[in-house]
């Protein structure tokens, strides 16, 4: 004789069953064995990441010197700041440097990336190599030879103009205000043009070769597949380029403390290397600012944050 079951008993013994599955020793030892795991990962990021922004964050709303107890100031630090004649000059250089040298390397990775791509193809590997080599070299050994190279007395450059008879051109070109920016970002894409080539090089290796074919099948030359097919498949790796360039222009410092130190004047300060000198007391003997320079490493790492929503946006824009 069938057994009829009532809807409360499906519904108490499907629940039992579920009890059963999520509550069963496998199932706990698997939620430890996970905690295990992520614990040591986890402990690291609290105690060398989380704990010294909120550190940071709480030194820039004080005064303190590195001695004694830091006296809190609330936001004093940062409306100093805002009438701070050299954080002003540093806002402005970190942007320019940063807006400058990410359209270039962008531009001109992608430019590389396609040139490589078709017409190199035979020799692509020794190009893509060559290309590469500046971005495997130290950024504080490449600024110590870009350095020597831009030296008004025994520089490279200045001697190449003077062999090639164009005397008129030599200029010290770290010790103008007009030049050391632009020296300085020469040698920021030089150093980083292999890098965002190779990143390019791979998404073009993604396009499929037969969206080039029907373009050709239907007239379209060289120009307009770039511009109709290569430009729009790669928009999210231009997405992580832009967002790459962003942060790496805003934390900017090691380059330009070798070869400049942020002058002349300051004329090449950013917010790296004048919080740098802030923090550790490195202009003429000044007394550390601890409490100040935080302040700027709170704006550095807002501004960084920003370059990481602006990149996601991209890419999902780029999805759409």
């Amino acid at each position: 004789m069938a057994t009829t079951l009532s809807r409360h008993d499906v519904v108490r013994r499907s629940a039992g069953r579920t009890s059963y599955r999520f509550g069963s020793p496998l199932r706990r030892s698997q939620r430890i064995a996970g905690y295990v795991f992520i614990g040591p990962t986890f402990a690291l990021f609290l105690a060398f990441v989380l704990w010294p922004i909120l550190y940071t964050a709480y030194l820039s709303l004080t005064s303190w010197g590195g001695f004694g107890s830091p006296r809190f100031v609330h936001f004093d630090n940062y409306s100093r700041m805002l009438h701070d004649p050299v954080a002003r000059r540093a806002l402005i250089v970190t942007l320019v440097l940063t807006g400058v040298t990410t359209a270039l390397l962008t531009f001109l990775g992608l430019v590389t990336a396609v040139l490589v791509n078709l017409i190199w193809s035979k020799v692509g590997v020794v190009v893509r190599t060559i290309l590469f080599i500046p971005g495997i070299v130290s950024f504080v050994v490449s600024a110590v030879l870009w350095k020597l190279i831009y030296d008004p007395n025994i520089g490279t450059l200045n001697r190449l103009l003077g062999a090639i008879g164009l005397d008129s051109l030599q200029h010290p070109w770290l010790a103008d205000h007009k030049t050391v920016l632009p020296a300085i970002v020469v040698v920021t894409v030089w150093g980083g043009l292999g890098f965002t080539m190779l990143i390019y090089f791979a998404g073009l290796q993604s396009i499929d070769p037969n969206l080039y074919e029907a373009a050709a099948m239907d007239g379209a030359n060289t120009v307009q597949q770039f511009r109709h097919i290569t430009v729009p498949s790669l928009r999210i790796v231009t997405g992580l380029i832009v967002s790459l360039g962003l942060l790496n222009g805003f934390k900017a410092f090691d380059v330009i403390f070798v070869m400049t130190g942020g002058g002349p004047n300051h004329g090449s300060e950013v917010l790296g290397t004048y919080l740098y000198s802030l923090a550790f007391g490195s202009t003429s003997g000044s007394i550390p600012q601890l409490g100040y320079a935080s302040a700027f490493s709170v704006v550095t790492m807002v501004l960084c944050t920003l370059a990481v929503i602006a990149q996601l946006w991209l890419t999902r824009r780029a999805d759409r």
